[in-house]
């Protein structure tokens, strides 16, 4: 996969970056050679692997998942949020 100006471009906006113009080049670069590593990668067969290990010894640990509301939990995340509206974040808007 070729990466190229739009590609950079478009992913700084998403990633709310800033790429300065001299950086781009290798930018371009280091990202191209990951695509192509990850292209590598497709191309193994793992299908007769069994997986060899977890991060989770004894499985997923469950929890009931109960709702509640605790307002001063609340406040003190959307105090520390930039910019906020009646409870909500206000985020810019990325999709186009």
């Amino acid at each position: 996969m070729i990466i190229d100006d739009k590609i950079i471009d478009k992913i700084a906006k998403l990633s709310s970056l800033e790429v300065a113009e001299d950086k781009k080049e290798a930018l371009k670069a280091e990202i191209e050679d990951i695509v192509n590593f990850v292209d590598v990668l497709n191309d193994v067969d793992v299908s007769h692997v069994d997986a060899t290990f977890t991060t989770i010894a004894g499985g997923t640990p469950y929890r009931e998942d109960i709702a509640s509301k605790n307002q001063e939990f609340s406040e003190a995340i959307i105090k520390n949020a930039p910019k906020s509206e009646d409870g909500y974040f206000i985020v810019p808007k990325i999709i186009e």
